[in-house]
């Protein structure tokens, strides 16, 4: 009965995420927030799905990993935009 209880917060955390990232399109950072979240709720998914099943975390590890990667990565898009542009918003620079 735990193991429901704690898929269901996920899943709840795993759509609210998706509810922001879908309805603020103002900010670069609220977005990168977000997808953050979202990634949040799916390794905590992972972990205690692997952990129900007694498996290797190896795979959690390798998560992390390029968790981090997107999250650096965002990040530079983030600071290289402010720098061009002066601010993060999606109104004030034309993306295509």
């Amino acid at each position: 009965m735990m193991i429901m209880n704690n898929f269901m917060v996920i899943f709840i955390m795993f759509i609210i995420g998706n509810l922001i990232f879908v309805s603020s399109n103002k900010h670069l950072l609220i977005v990168l927030l977000s997808l953050e979240f979202i990634i949040l709720s799916i390794f905590f998914m992972l972990l205690l799905l692997l952990s129900f099943i007694e498996y290797d975390m190896y795979m959690l590890m390798v998560f992390l990993v390029f968790t981090v990667c997107e999250g650096a990565l965002g990040l530079s898009i983030l600071v290289s935009m402010i720098r061009t542009h002066g601010n993060d918003y999606f109104q004030s620079y034309n993306l295509l």
